[in-house]
């Protein structure tokens, strides 16, 4: 699909300024999952968990350090080349790392696992979540979970430059069938770059909700939040890595985590 192979294209562009950004988080101890998924993915010692778009693996090792055997996915060589490498510069090694599509991912990997994780940013760039869903689905044990925390689609609708204005304005509306493009990448953890072409899929809950009911998985919780997981501009770190905007006091949701596990009837 063109579409992919110019994402994967453009997130190459980046692939090194993430591992030397995430190298010094990491190594500083700065750069921390958000309170929300440590609390709600509970223990993870022992587990085998598999995190889908991992990109350079930041979030992947931070689930290994909290025991788990962590296993990566991203569709970028270069991202998982670099996981790799950080990996081993940090010195942990109960985490594998996968380069693949992730619409290809149930026709080469065959593996279970206690825990299938995806997290911030992420579901966006997926043409398809209904083969999402399969795909978290053919992952997971039977007495398995899968977790999300990700962007609130009703956040994502706004116009980005406006919001720290506290203008409130739709740009990209809601029920967006077509992908929106941009010609650039970057710029929360590397310098933006240009001259790429990039896609990114407007989502709604229900294609969430529903790609994860029709998989055969029973939701546990869907939780809605305030605070988004980067600063859109002249947000208030309120805590850890979570951003709350002044403008946005009790309005609407940025982020939000949901569980699901295997319906078993």
């Amino acid at each position: 699909m063109k579409e992919i192979e110019s994402n994967k294209h453009a997130w190459g562009q980046v692939s090194e300024d993430h591992y030397h950004y995430f190298k010094k988080a990491l190594s500083e101890g700065t750069y921390q999952l958000n309170r929300h998924i440590v609390s709600e993915l509970g223990d993870l010692a022992g587990k085998r968990i598999i995190h889908l778009q991992c990109n350079t693996g930041a979030d992947t090792l931070l689930l290994a350090r909290m025991g788990a055997h962590a296993v990566g996915v991203d569709l970028v060589p270069d991202n998982i080349k670099y996981a790799k490498q950080l990996a081993a510069d940090l010195g942990i090694t109960n985490v594998d790392f996968i380069a693949s599509d992730i619409m290809e991912l149930m026709d080469k990997h065959n593996e279970k696992y206690d825990v299938v994780f995806v997290s911030e940013g992420a579901i966006g760039w997926l043409p398809d979540l209904a083969k999402w869903g399969q795909t978290v689905r053919h992952l997971l044990k039977d007495d398995g979970f899968f977790y999300i925390f990700e962007g609130h689609p009703i956040a994502l609708m706004f116009d980005e430059g406006k919001l720290p204005q506290g203008i409130i304005e739709i740009k990209y509306p809601y029920f967006k069938k077509t992908p929106d493009i941009d010609n650039t990448i970057g710029g929360y953890a590397s310098e933006t770059k240009s001259g790429v072409e990039t896609f990114f899929w407007m989502y709604k809950t229900s294609d969430v909700l529903n790609a994860l009911i029709t998989a055969g998985l029973h939701i546990e919780f869907m939780h809605e939040f305030e605070e988004n997981y980067y600063d859109m501009g002249g947000g208030k770190r309120v805590d850890g890595n979570l951003y709350k905007l002044d403008c946005n006091e009790g309005l609407f949701p940025m982020s939000f985590s949901l569980r699901a596990s295997v319906y078993r009837k």
